[in-house]
């Protein structure tokens, strides 16, 4: 435990402890731009430049590490004009349109130079090479704002394992973006949008939608309705000054209804028939591996995340028989509402607008799929994140603090409290197995709350198994079975468990696989920063939410049982096969 000295304040921290974290530690805070939480540091952006005694220059905070004896200054007038340099010279590339960025008043460039005084761009001459690009239908790249910090290049090869970003050209030429500075639409990119969240200025965004959407809310010929999934309400409230997992689900649907929606619905109730779906999926492959001795395509691999799928589409395409077929709870709901829901109502399913409030961006990716319209039209018209969301409340000038509380519609609104947890990674899981083991046994999981530890928290790969001893005879097969699963959130860490399967360690029956790490609580279209903490209290709000309902098992939701009576008949049925399950399609990497 060396012994250092910031500021004249004494601290001891573990060997190799960088001064950035030892400061943290002495409670003094070090300016960062390319520093991400957790991830390999590459002092690339030098606005954490300290002063170490006896050093001839001065130091990246963020990639040097503490020595016994060593004597640290972090606020000389040396290292103020240093910072207020290197911000200056950022500022004199970055394209200057603070006041309609999107980012204005989110910008960390932005908040840099106010904390360090600047103001006023004393360099100006030749910009950068600068592009937009807006191919694909999840997000837009503007390099005219990059400042080169990289950590959207960290982000999607350190976390994704999918490298679609990476800096291009050399010196004053260098920008980031695909080989070749292609567009983002002629690269393996899944669209999930950590770049988006991890960006500290505009150059990367969602594509914005709002428009879309208040148009169509202005169409007297359109019946317009919005989903919600469950990471949103407990993350909405960060726009506006709530702090991180702050449940703000009556807010919301409140915000909602002014909003002028004619119906206000919960994703969560198609999370509930996606359980239903995907569980007794996974009971017909475990009879065809058990009983008939067949192709079982075991394990099963959940489908709800759509960066997930579309990267298993690039990356491992012989794979593919192993996903579920199941739609994701939104576009479940989307091909629900414009043919069920239409009955009831008596509109035809072109007079229906479906709006989506996500927390991914690869939603929006996915409800703009060709295969996504067994409805007759497009399941899901327009997809908003989080961020949009609040955006959009404010531009109606609500007031969300003063808000009351508020409930769903009916019909598509009630949920489970197994649905709230799709939020989180080992979320799915739980809900399935809650659904599944009752099914299958008649008894309820033996676990204290309904609630599996083992697949919950934030560890990369998650494991755990359940020994079925006694089944109703219906499912006597799986008697004496041990149900053994795996849970996994962001890409890098799917990637290591697909490797295994490859190489023929598989043990498992069923794994649940979401994009984002934490799941999609730490979705790319949440309020930004994503930090472990603010996962994890978003986490515990959600599974407060959960633990707060009366029904917390999928197969229980009374609007499920309804809409089989009334609708679909049975799970794996004719109409749930045409309107709630699809193929997935290998793509090329070139």
């Amino acid at each position: 435990m060396p012994m250092i000295t910031i500021d004249n304040i004494q601290v001891k921290v573990p060997v190799n402890t960088t001064i950035l974290h030892a400061a943290l530690k002495a409670g003094i805070k070090i300016p960062t731009l390319c520093y991400l939480e957790g991830l390999q540091p590459i002092g690339a952006c030098r606005v954490c430049l300290v002063e170490v005694e006896g050093a001839k220059t001065l130091v990246a905070s963020c990639v040097t590490p503490v020595t016994e004896g060593m004597k640290v200054y972090t606020n000389t007038k040396r290292i103020r004009d240093a910072r207020r340099l290197v911000v200056e010279l950022l500022l004199s590339d970055h394209e200057g349109d603070c006041q309609t960025c999107e980012r204005n008043n989110d910008c960390e460039l932005q908040a840099l130079a106010y904390e360090l005084g600047i103001k006023e761009i004393k360099y100006t001459g030749e910009k950068g090479y600068r592009f937009s690009d807006s191919s694909t239908p999840a997000l837009v790249r503007d390099t005219a704002k990059c400042v080169l910090c990289r950590r959207c290049v960290t982000v999607c090869s350190e976390v994704q394992g999918v490298a679609a970003l990476f800096p291009q050209n050399r010196g004053f030429d260098t920008v980031v973006g695909p080989a070749f500075c292609q567009d983002l639409d002629e690269v393996a990119c899944v669209q999930c949008g950590q770049c988006a969240a991890s960006c500290p200025v505009g150059a990367i965004i969602e594509k914005d939608q709002i428009d879309d959407v208040w148009s169509a809310l202005e169409d007297p010929q359109k019946h317009v309705i919005v989903q919600t999934a469950p990471a949103i309400r407990a993350a909405l409230g960060e726009c506006f000054g709530y702090s991180p997992g702050t449940l703000v689900t009556g807010k919301m649907v409140s915000a909602l209804r002014r909003l002028g929606f004619d119906k206000v619905f919960d994703t969560n109730f198609a999370a509930d028939l996606t359980i239903i779906e995907e569980g007794n999926e996974l009971l017909m492959r475990l009879k065809k591996a058990l009983v008939d001795k067949g192709e079982a395509y075991l394990p099963q691999f959940t489908s709800c995340s759509p960066g997930w799928i579309k990267y298993i589409e690039y990356f491992y395409p012989d794979m593919l028989p192993h996903v579920s077929s199941c739609k994701s709870p939104q576009q479940m709901f989307g091909a629900i509402a414009k043919t069920y829901y239409a009955e009831k109502i008596g509109k035809s399913p072109q007079d229906i607008c479906v709006v989506s409030v996500m927390p991914c961006t690869a939603k929006k990716f996915e409800a703009a799929r060709s295969e996504m319209n067994d409805s007759g039209v497009r399941d899901v018209d327009v997809v908003l994140t989080t961020r949009e969301l609040g955006r959009m409340i404010k531009q109606a000038g609500i007031d969300f603090g003063s808000l009351p509380n508020d409930k769903m519609d009916s019909i598509l609104g009630f949920s489970s409290g197994a649905a709230d947890i799709f939020a989180n990674t080992g979320g799915v899981m739980e809900a399935a197995l809650r659904s599944v083991y009752e099914i299958v046994t008649g008894r309820t999981l033996p676990f204290e709350k309904l609630h599996i530890k083992t697949i919950a928290g934030l560890k990369g790969i998650k494991e755990t198994s359940i020994e079925i001893k006694k089944t109703i005879p219906e499912w006597s097969f799986l008697e004496g079975v041990t149900v053994s699963v795996a849970i996994t959130h962001g890409l890098g860490n799917a990637r290591e468990v697909l490797e295994r399967i490859r190489k023929g360690n598989n043990t498992y029956h069923f794994i649940e696989i979401m994009t984002c790490p934490g799941g999609c609580i730490g979705g790319g279209g949440q309020p930004r920063m994503t930090t472990d903490e603010v996962r994890k209290s978003r986490i515990r709000a959600i599974y407060k939410e959960d633990e707060s309902k009366k029904i917390r098992k999928s197969h229980e939701n009374p609007e499920i049982l309804q809409l089989y009576k009334d609708f679909l008949g049975k799970p794996l049925g004719e109409k749930s096969h045409h309107l709630l399950h699809t193929k997935y399609t290998a793509r090329s990497r070139v």
